[in-house]
């Protein structure tokens, strides 16, 4: 089904609804096609091709709301579908906050390329797919005689969504994305089995680094594991590497919502433009950024993407307002989601920023743990290594970070220049003075 047949389905899905009885409905179409290969023991273990079609229905009915979805587009089976999805709305409770979003918030143009298609995706071939992943496999397992195990994988996305809404929205994209990787287990010779892995994703396959660069990171991630211990607890310098810092930025991203807010679980409520972190920390959400694993026009609600900055050098600049938690609050919809995540980087790389370290702990992976959003408290395992006087010295686990976050960010003190590119956050190196860690 092309573009334009989906448009007119959902358009009629949209006037069916509101033959049968909807004041207001909000319909989303579709259509994403994967290929996944993986590569185990010198054999190929896994190929999985899938097409899936599917329609989000969200049904207004008298201020009561109710959201649908079918894989079926048939337009008999679709009739039905909506009947029942509005018949099954009428039971609810009303709320008079569910509404669509007022249409000055929708995007006034989506004409902006955003390089997320790759144009050369139908020509990649199943034999190309399944020589990428043999390829990585066997540079994984050329890099030490310790690799007991690996699993290579390759896969491949092309995606098209369309969305319109009863009170005037329309919008449409199409994407792609391409990832290969591997998970690597080692032999430590006492018994444990490290493990670690290496993914690479982007828009366009041909920036793909090469099978062999992965294969190396990923058996180089595991291999350095192979000894790894706890250390005594105490008050680290802590190196967060630039693949892991999301797990921190989570901490932030959720007590920023419209929803945490309006229930009273955010330790951010009442701080807008306070300081909330170092002046080191500036986040900017970026929907525009080419060839972005986020990057788009409008968000789920089909509220306009903007730029905009989050935090800027320590002070929060702005919250994540959603159309539904926003009207409870009185407060103007902005979206309450993020697209691309950015920072304003600074001036050094990781292995810059680990020189000047007398004593510390490089973070190289975040185990479990949790954080609170209404109090700010936090605490994770984590595995990582130890760094003395500029050098690392042995790998680490079984340990673990704890604090709260109105101090913690207010702890950074250097942000590195090498955002992480396989990601729709691009963080980079994050280093922070006197963190709690526990280990022995």
């Amino acid at each position: 089904m092309k573009t334009k047949d989906r448009l007119n389905l959902a358009q009629w899905v949209m006037e069916t609804a509101g033959k049968l009885g909807a004041n207001e409905t909000a319909v989303s179409l579709s259509n994403r096609r994967e290929v996944e290969i993986e590569y185990r023991d010198k054999k190929l273990d896994k190929v999985k091709e899938s097409v899936q079609n599917s329609l989000n229905l969200n049904i207004y009915v008298d201020q009561k709301y109710s959201g649908h979805s079918t894989n079926d587009l048939r337009k008999e089976s679709l009739k039905t579908f909506i009947d029942e999805a509005i018949r099954s709305t009428r039971y609810l409770s009303k709320d008079e906050f569910r509404t669509l979003p007022d249409p000055s918030l929708y995007p006034e143009n989506q004409d902006q390329d955003l390089k997320i298609l790759d144009d050369n995706y139908e020509n990649v071939s199943s034999q190309q797919r399944v020589q990428l992943a043999e390829k990585i496999e066997a540079a994984v397992m050329a890099q030490s005689d310790r690799i007991i195990s690996t699993t290579s994988a390759y896969s491949d996305t092309i995606a098209n969504s369309v969305k319109v809404h009863s009170n005037g929205f329309q919008g449409g994209i199409t994407g792609t994305q391409f990832w290969m990787g591997a998970e690597v287990t080692v032999d430590d010779g006492q018994g444990g089995r490290p493990e670690d892995w290496f993914y690479a994703g982007t828009r366009f396959i041909n920036e793909l680094p090469t099978p062999e660069e992965i294969g190396e990171i990923a058996a180089q991630r595991a291999l350095r594991k192979i000894g790894q211990e706890k250390i005594e607890s105490g008050k680290y310098t802590m190196l967060v590497e630039n693949r892991s810092g999301s797990r921190l930025f989570g901490m932030l991203r959720s007590p920023m919502t419209a929803q945490a807010l309006q229930q009273k679980r955010s330790f951010l409520d009442g701080m807008l433009n306070q300081k909330i972190a170092s002046e080191k920390l500036t986040i900017i959400d970026d929907p525009f950024l080419e060839k972005g694993l986020a990057s788009r026009y409008y968000d789920g609600e089909g509220i306009a993407s903007k730029r905009r900055v989050l935090v800027e050098k320590g002070v929060l600049k702005t919250y994540l307002i959603d159309n539904y938690y926003g009207k409870k609050l009185g407060l103007a919809p902005n979206s309450g989601s993020t697209a691309n995540i950015t920072l304003e980087y600074g001036d050094q790389s990781q292995e810059e920023l680990l020189k000047t370290i007398d004593k510390g702990i490089l973070i190289t992976g975040f185990i479990g743990g949790n954080s609170n959003s209404t109090t700010g408290d936090f605490s994770f395992g984590i595995v990582g290594m130890l760094i003395e006087k500029g050098a690392i010295v042995k790998p680490l686990n079984e340990m673990n970070i704890s604090g709260n976050s109105k101090e913690f960010w207010n702890k950074l003190v250097a942000v590195g220049n090498d955002p992480y590119p396989y990601s729709s956050q691009r963080l980079p190196s994050l280093m922070f003075e006197d963190i709690n860690f526990s280990g022995i």
